[in-house]
């Protein structure tokens, strides 16, 4: 695939200039939140351009049913860990995100799978997702609650789909508050999943709303950093909205591994951080906040240090790899009704099957959604939902909406998910705004009514 710059990939630049403009009101909005939290509001998704995405068709059936035993395991041998020694081994070796430089991070890996070969089948595409919160609980009242039902989606998700899962909730560097903290948990888990070719970070206040949409690795074989973006934004206006840090996809190699230190050598641990802030407000004129934060960090090696960084960064916006929740949840209704409108004239969408199978169904939708498209604008499921500016666990949430609105969105979203996850334990929410009310679902459902 070739490689994807924003040059010959962005929507039109009028457009994106409309939206830059809705990004800077809503980043002035939000000043005063971002000197308490500094999590930084995405601007609305723009139109897409031509989607390049795999030809996933259904799998093929097979007329021989295999032999089952309950002594064959063909996964991963969680036993085997042969006595010889790997870098594990090595007293130098450190977690810490101010530690020395890991070397040869590669040869380390490579060496740890040969001598665990059970995990080699299928490293080059095996996710590790990371993701947390704070240790305390919430100051908002329903913002533990809120967490909770965020991570049950993100742990829905990754068991459809194979995924390991860690859930952080502890600084690994004290100094390394609020958004800097994932940089040293990013970090950890590189050095502690060797198997792991991708370490995928998703905030915590964002929400998977498709759960058989697959991560097209393949687009992303000459990368190692992918985030949600608009790159034709960030090159010619300079804007620090551009691109969102609250979800990336990162390989796990020495590239990554460096790029982790250098990102977080911008945060408030390193004797640098009052120089990065002037730094970075000098070159993005609408960052209003004087303090260095890792979205401006991230974007700032993006452009400045393209030979190193940029080149290797993918800046995703041919779908919602996260989008701005208040573009999304008005439109989950008729997105739902389109799904049904779908499953009542294809059966093979209607068939019970267990869950462990999702992922072969999710491929028969596809030939489905041929003309849904993707982002904006589009009637498929959008992949991940952020609610940025929502603020759950400390409520101090964007004065541009209510609390009540960011918790009916959080709720109606989680409850979208959820349906897609009940389907195959035989239950449904009729009504997205009641999490807690659910109908058992009849045979042949939705030919047949509820």
């Amino acid at each position: 695939m070739a490689k994807h710059t924003g040059r010959t990939k962005a929507a039109s630049f009028l457009s994106d200039g409309f939206r830059l403009a809705a990004a800077a009101l809503v980043a002035f909005m939000l000043v005063w939140t971002l000197w308490s939290s500094f999590i930084p509001t995405p601007t609305p998704t723009p139109a897409l351009s031509t989607p390049t995405f795999p030809d996933r068709t259904s799998a093929a059936t097979t007329d021989a049913t295999p032999s089952v035993s309950c002594n064959d395991n063909p996964g991963p041998d969680l036993r085997h860990d042969p006595p010889q020694k790997n870098f594990y081994d090595d007293p130098k070796l450190s977690y810490t995100i101010d530690s020395p430089p890991v070397k040869n991070w590669d040869e380390k890996r490579r060496a740890w799978l040969e001598q665990h070969p059970s995990f080699a089948a299928g490293a080059e595409n095996r996710i590790f997702m990371v993701t947390g919160s704070q240790a305390a609980p919430c100051k908002n009242p329903i913002g533990d609650y809120m967490l909770l039902k965020l991570f049950k989606n993100k742990v829905d998700y990754c068991r459809r789909h194979g995924i390991d899962i860690f859930y952080n909730n502890v600084l690994l560097q004290p100094k390394m508050f609020s958004f800097w903290a994932k940089t040293a948990a990013v970090k950890a888990a590189m050095l502690a999943h060797p198997e792991s070719e991708w370490i995928w970070w998703v905030d915590s206040d964002a929400a998977f709303t498709d759960m058989d949409f697959e991560v097209p690795l393949h687009r992303y074989k000459e990368h190692n950093l992918v985030v949600h973006g608009w790159p034709r934004l960030v090159h010619e206006r300079r804007t620090w909205t551009g691109i969102n840090a609250g979800v990336f996809l990162i390989r796990n190699c020495q590239w990554g591994i460096d790029f982790i230190d250098v990102w977080a050598s911008m945060g408030p641990q390193s004797p640098e951080y009052g120089k990065w802030g002037k730094t970075l407000s000098s070159m993005f004129k609408d960052k209003i906040f004087p303090e260095s934060d890792d979205q401006s960090g991230l974007i700032y090696l993006y452009l400045k240090e393209e030979e190193k960084w940029g080149n290797k960064i993918y800046v995703e916006g041919e779908y919602y790899f996260e989008g701005y929740w208040l573009e999304i949840v008005e439109t989950l209704d008729n997105i739902t009704g389109r799904y049904l409108e779908i499953e009542k004239n294809a059966a093979a969408l209607r068939r019970r099957h267990a869950e462990k199978v999702s992922e072969r169904y999710g491929r028969v939708w596809e030939e489905h959604l041929k003309e849904a498209g993707y982002g904006k604008g589009s009637w498929r499921r959008p992949f991940i939902t952020h609610f940025t500016g929502c603020q759950p666990c400390s409520g101090d949430h964007n004065q541009m909406y209510s609390g009540q609105t960011c918790f009916d969105a959080m709720q109606k979203a989680l409850s979208f998910a959820d349906n897609q996850v009940l389907r195959n334990y035989g239950f449904l929410h009729p009504h997205l705004l009641d999490p807690s009310t659910v109908n058992p679902l009849p045979f042949d459902y939705p030919a047949s009514s509820i």
